[in-house]
């Protein structure tokens, strides 16, 4: 799996194989987010045509909104493991002098860095659908409440994942000034 390009399907797959190593929970994070707006769009489509609060406009608008994050967290997904691979990369790098051992803890910061910038997207992204899907909970068809708290669910499952996957990674970054940046953007999800 090291160095293969994926695709969020294999990743999805990777996700669920036990026995794989290369992808983990900032993957998770984005797919679960992609969930969320998957469940969220049916229950606005299934709200269409009826008196729930929205014009049909709204709840397309609403739809547009959730397929473009949906999108947006599938590659997130795929960029979450592009970056692991970067911190798996930096690590194999040889450190045998003085100036190989900085170009390494160079590299490995840098990962970090990259590392923490993927999650903390994904972990925005998830926010942002979060109240989305609590605005629908007010209007949209009762009929999806389930579907809609699950949608509502997984988004915040997401942000919490997010924040996990960012301070995962914050201890391969010594620039502190980086590291509470980083601190102060979760604080605030």
């Amino acid at each position: 799996m090291i160095g293969e390009i994926m695709d969020y399907k294999k990743i999805f797959d990777l996700i669920l194989d036990e026995n794989d190593f290369t992808v983990g929970g900032g993957s998770s994070s984005a797919i679960v987010g992609a969930m969320a707006c998957g469940l969220m769009g049916m229950v606005a489509n299934l709200s269409k045509g009826k008196d729930y609060g929205y014009s049909d406009k709204e709840y397309d608008d609403i739809i547009k909104e959730l397929n473009e994050a949906k999108a947006i967290f599938l590659q997130g997904a795929v960029e979450d493991n592009k970056a692991y691979m970067l911190i798996v990369n930096a690590y194999k790098l040889p450190k045998s002098s003085e100036e190989e051992k900085e170009i390494r803890r160079k590299a490995i910061q840098n990962a970090g860095i990259e590392a923490a910038k993927v999650p903390l997207s994904n972990a925005l992204l998830n926010k942002k659908v979060n109240k989305i899907g609590k605005k629908l909970l007010e209007k949209s068809n009762p009929a999806c409440i389930t579907d809609l708290q699950a949608g509502v669910d997984l988004s915040h499952i997401g942000i919490n994942m997010g924040k996990s996957n960012v301070k995962a990674n914050l201890p391969l970054i010594k620039d502190e000034k980086i590291v509470k940046n980083f601190e102060e953007e979760i604080k605030n999800l």
